[in-house]
């Protein structure tokens, strides 16, 4: 079967690379799996086991669906777009919160490069509401995604995508996978990273406010810090952040400590809320 380009589809075929990926996730008996985009299967062939205790996919394409459930015994499959599936409802169901996180789901996915940063995005929102609900995520996408996610303040790859991420999860670059290793190979490289939730998963600010301070940090990444976050009125004298900075430059706890300073100037125009 063809690969899709409207489903940005490249089919991995190493047996290498996939045998690395299924050796990073390492599964464990009884432990329940949630691949995203599975395609023909070439990782779910490494991963699917009998002893698990859920094997659940969501692949968009129609045709490859049914062909997955056929060839893998046990396994779901929901046949739909990930970025439409409420993910909060499909990993929530089975999950009974532990410390051990015994019944939390391994998310595992060969990530379209064209929504990555979206799907990352729900995602983070389901660690956030569902403490415990998803022990880990092993990811293949396109490398300057994963230099993005990883990055460091200082790094010309440190950005917005940087702090939503690491403000929730451990972010670790595993290894690269060159355009060979897929059919039709993608014209840049890739990575794989596992990705952590934290263990303090409570966000002392709201998603909101962390992500306009974000927004307007990064679109004039050039500009100091003052200039850049203008609009927002900040009193920088009451705030443990250098205002000359740029935005490459500040740490993901001063971030959060502009954030707090917008919402509570937010709330206090607004007593009633």
């Amino acid at each position: 079967m063809r690969p899709r380009k409207r489903f940005g589809q490249h089919f991995l075929h190493d047996t290498a690379i996939l045998q690395a990926i299924a050796d990073a996730v390492a599964l464990a008996p009884q432990q329940q799996v949630f691949e995203i985009g599975p395609g023909q299967g070439a990782l779910t062939q490494f991963l699917h086991r009998p002893d698990l205790q859920r094997y659940l996919a969501v692949e968009i394409d129609r045709d490859l669906a049914p062909m997955l459930t056929a060839k893998f015994p046990g396994i779901e499959v929901l046949q739909q777009d990930i970025l439409r599936t409420d993910m909060l409802e499909v990993l929530g169901n089975d999950v009974r919160p532990t410390k051990t996180n015994e019944q939390s789901w391994r998310v595992v996915g060969n990530l379209p490069y064209n929504i990555s940063s979206p799907l990352l995005m729900q995602l983070i929102d389901v660690v956030l509401a569902q403490p415990h609900g998803i022990k880990d995520m092993h990811f293949m996408l396109q490398k300057e995604m994963a230099e993005r996610l990883s990055a460091v303040p200082g790094s010309k790859a440190w950005g917005r995508l940087s702090v939503m991420t690491q403000v929730t999860l451990d972010v670790q670059y595993l290894f690269d996978v060159p355009p060979e290793s897929f059919r039709p190979p993608p014209k840049v490289d890739s990575s794989v990273i596992r990705l952590l939730p934290r263990q303090q998963l409570a966000l002392p600010v709201t998603r909101k406010s962390l992500d306009q301070v974000l927004r307007l940090a990064f679109a004039g990444r050039r500009k100091r810090m003052s200039n850049a976050l203008k609009t927002l009125g900040l009193d920088w004298q009451q705030l443990p952040v250098d205002p000359a900075l740029r935005a490459d430059d500040v740490t993901i706890e001063a971030f959060l400590a502009i954030a707090a300073a917008v919402q509570g100037a937010s709330h206090a125009g607004h007593p009633g809320k």
